[in-house]
C-alpha cells in the first residue's frame, strides 16, 4: 500500500481507503454486527489506514462499530467522519435524504455525539456531509477553524452529494483552501471530478480529491453484468437500465487495461483515478472480503503508462463511440444540469 497527504495537512491517507457506509447501512447488503467488524479489520490487515464514515450512515451505527473495530490500533489508523445531517429529530424514509442543519450549535453538538461513539478525542478529517455553498456561513468557517485550533481535527473537508454534480459547493471549498473535496468521480463519470482538479491547478490550492464510487456503481469492478439482477432496495438499482447497458460496452473497450492479468478492471479503475496527484485516496464500496483484497492490492499494481492514460483519453472525448443516451442525465447534477452545462465532459488531465 502507497500512502498520500490530505492538502495543507500532515494528515496521511492510505491511496485506498474504507467507506464504512456498507457496513453503517444494509443498503450495500445484509450483515451481522460481527461480520462488519471482521470485514473492518481485515482491511487494517491488508494495510489500509483510512477509515472514512459519517454520522447519518445508520444513524450512528457506522461510527459505533468503527470504534468498536478500531480500538486496538487507533493510533495506526486515520478517522474521517462527516456531519450535518439532523437525524436525531427527523425519522429515515428509505434512501430519502434527511434535512440538514449546519448552523454552528448542531455542527459542534454532532461532532461531540460522532466522537463519542468511535470512542476518541479527535478524528484527523472532519468533513460537512453534502452542505449547500449557501449553508458554509462565514460562522461554519470558523467553527471549523476553531475545532482545528482545538486539536480536535486535524483536516477540513467538503462531501459532495448525494447527487453528482455540486460544481458551486467544490468550487467553493477549493477556494476556500479546504484540506479535501470528496466526490463521485470514476473513468465513466469525471464531471465534475476533472472540473475540480482544473480548478485546484489554476488557484495554485493544495486540496486533495477522495474519489469515491470509483468503479461506476459495479460496472468498472464487473460486479453488475449483463445477467445480473439486482435486489430490491439494492443501490445500484437507482441507476437507469441505460446507464448499465451502454456501461458495459465501455468496459469491453477498456479491457486493455488488464494487461493480460496484470492488473483486473478493478484495479485499474483505481489506478486511473491515483494517475491525478491531486487525488490522495480513493474509496470503493467494498462489499466483501474478497473485495479489499483484490481493490486494497490496487496500490501495488503497475501504474497506468502515458499510452494507456492517452488510449482513454480519447475514448472518453469520443464517448466510446456510442451514439445513444445512457439516460444519467437527471441523476449528474444539484440542480438538473444547470451548474454543469458549461463544464466540459471530457477528459481529466494527468
Amino acid at each position: 500500500m502507497h500512502y498520500r497527504t490530505l492538502g495543507k495537512s500532515a494528515v496521511e491517507v492510505s491511496e485506498v481507503g474504507f467507506g464504512a457506509w456498507v457496513v453503517g447501512t444494509d443498503w450495500w447488503g445484509d450483515r451481522t454486527r460481527e461480520q462488519a467488524v471482521e470485514m473492518v479489520q481485515h482491511a487494517v490487515d491488508q494495510d489500509i489506514t483510512f477509515f472514512d464514515t459519517g454520522d447519518v450512515y445508520g444513524h450512528g451505527n457506522s461510527e459505533e462499530l468503527l470504534g468498536a473495530a478500531l480500538g486496538e490500533v487507533r493510533n495506526e489508523i486515520t478517522l474521517g467522519t462527516k456531519i450535518g445531517y439532523d437525524f436525531y429529530n427527523n425519522p429515515q424514509a428509505g434512501h430519502g435524504e434527511l434535512p440538514k442543519d449546519c448552523s454552528p450549535e448542531y455542527l459542534r453538538t454532532a461532532f461531540d455525539r460522532s466522537l463519542d461513539r468511535l470512542g476518541v478525542d479527535h478524528v484527523e478529517l472532519l468533513q460537512l456531509h453534502n452542505a449547500n455553498v449557501g449553508e458554509i456561513t462565514p460562522a461554519v468557517l470558523e467553527t471549523l477553524d476553531t475545532l482545528r485550533e482545538e486539536g480536535r481535527v486535524d483536516a477540513i473537508g467538503l462531501a459532495l452529494g448525494p447527487s453528482i454534480g455540486w460544481l458551486a459547493e467544490g468550487e467553493f471549498a477549493v477556494t476556500e483552501e479546504f484540506d479535501a473535496v470528496q466526490t463521485v468521480f470514476n473513468v465513466f463519470e469525471q464531471v465534475p471530478g476533472q472540473h475540480f482538479i482544473d480548478e485546484i491547478r489554476k488557484q495554485a490550492t493544495e486540496t486533495s480529491l477522495i474519489a469515491r464510487v470509483p468503479h461506476s456503481s459495479g460496472l468498472l469492478n464487473e460486479q453488475v453484468t449483463p445477467t445480473t439482477e439486482l435486489a430490491e432496495g439494492d443501490h445500484r438499482a437507482y441507476r437507469p437500465d441505460a446507464w448499465y447497458e451502454t456501461g458495459w460496452e465501455k468496459v469491453d473497450s477498456l479491457r486493455f487495461l488488464e494487461r493480460d492479468g496484470e492488473r483486473t478492471m478493478g484495479q485499474a479503475a483505481i489506478q486511473w483515478l491515483l494517475s491525478h496527484d491531486e487525488v490522495a485516496t480513493v474509496t470503493p464500496t467494498f462489499r466483501t472480503t474478497d473485495d479489499i483484497d483484490e481493490w486494497a492490492a490496487a496500490s501495488e499494481t503497475p501504474p497506468l503508462s502515458p499510452e494507456e492514460t492517452e488510449r482513454v483519453r480519447g475514448l472518453v472525448e469520443a464517448n466510446f463511440h456510442i451514439d445513444r443516451d445512457d439516460g444519467m442525465d437527471s441523476l449528474r447534477s444539484s440542480v438538473d444540469g444547470d451548474d454543469l452545462v458549461d463544464v466540459e465532459k471530457g477528459y481529466a488531465g494527468n
